[in-house]
């Protein structure tokens, strides 16, 4: 199987070598301070020699086998291995398991480099395994303290589907509460972002949260709760003014 595997990394690599175009990498370059190391491959073009790929090595590799290649490919930090890492585990929704979940929750601090990767990945591949019920929130606390700032974001935005398909609101806001002070900008937003979704579903709920922290939390994070908000909603979301000490 490991020959295998570097066989089909070997194969990867070679074509995204073949087909890299700068033209790409400058155009989306802008949307990424904190990294962005692409070859610049044609989506399409990919999306199509992916298919052929994951047909020709199904039998082969099969989950573990791409899970194993996926950590060479993540490793990399090149945009695409990434991605095409996260592509190749969702095609075995009906084989996630708990055991494996680590291993994958391990990308996000040995590859995983930007928002862009990190929100798909927490997206499409760590919300299955709540979604299924593979896990509990209890398996992802030791995300909210990770020395790794994506790992971080990713415990925000991971939440995002299964608030929208039924888990708990409640649980999910007691769950952020340790992130809530996190000086991260990219934590921040990732937070905004969980929290403008949670408020589109329980308004007063996610109301009395913000209200709790909008004078101790990064601005960033009301920022993007409120944008849905009317101006006069927002207003009472505006940290408190400090008293001025009079000299004595």
């Amino acid at each position: 199987m490991i020959e295998d595997e570097l066989q089909l990394l070997e194969v990867i690599r070679e074509f995204l070598e073949e087909h890299r175009d700068s033209a790409v990498k400058e155009k989306y370059a802008r949307y990424f301070v904190e990294g962005y190391d692409p070859y610049g491959t044609d989506g399409k073009l990919l999306d199509e020699r992916r298919k052929e790929w994951f047909s020709t090595y199904d039998n082969k590799l099969g989950l573990d086998g791409f899970i194993n290649l996926g950590d060479r490919l993540v490793a990399s930090g090149k945009y695409e291995e990434a991605f095409l890492a996260f592509w190749l585990v969702t095609r075995y929704p009906g084989h996630l398991s708990k055991s494996i979940f680590p291993r994958l929750a391990a990308w996000l601090e040995n590859g995983i480099c930007n928002w862009a990767m990190v929100d798909s990945f927490s997206l499409d591949v760590c919300a299955q395994f709540l979604l299924k019920k593979i896990i509990t929130l209890e398996d992802m606390t030791g995300w909210r303290v990770s020395p790794s700032k994506w790992m971080r974001r990713s415990a925000a935005v991971t939440l995002i589907k299964p608030a929208k398909n039924g888990m708990s609101i409640s649980e999910i806001l007691g769950f952020i509460r340790p992130l809530m002070l996190d000086e991260e900008k990219v934590v921040r937003q990732g937070l905004g972002w969980l929290l403008r979704e949670l408020w589109k579903i329980d308004r007063p709920l996610v109301e009395g949260f913000l209200l709790e922290y909008k004078d101790t939390c990064g601005r960033l994070i009301i920022q993007y709760a409120t944008e849905k908000m009317t101006a006069e909603e927002k207003e009472k979301f505006r940290r408190t003014p400090r008293k001025a000490v009079k000299s004595t």
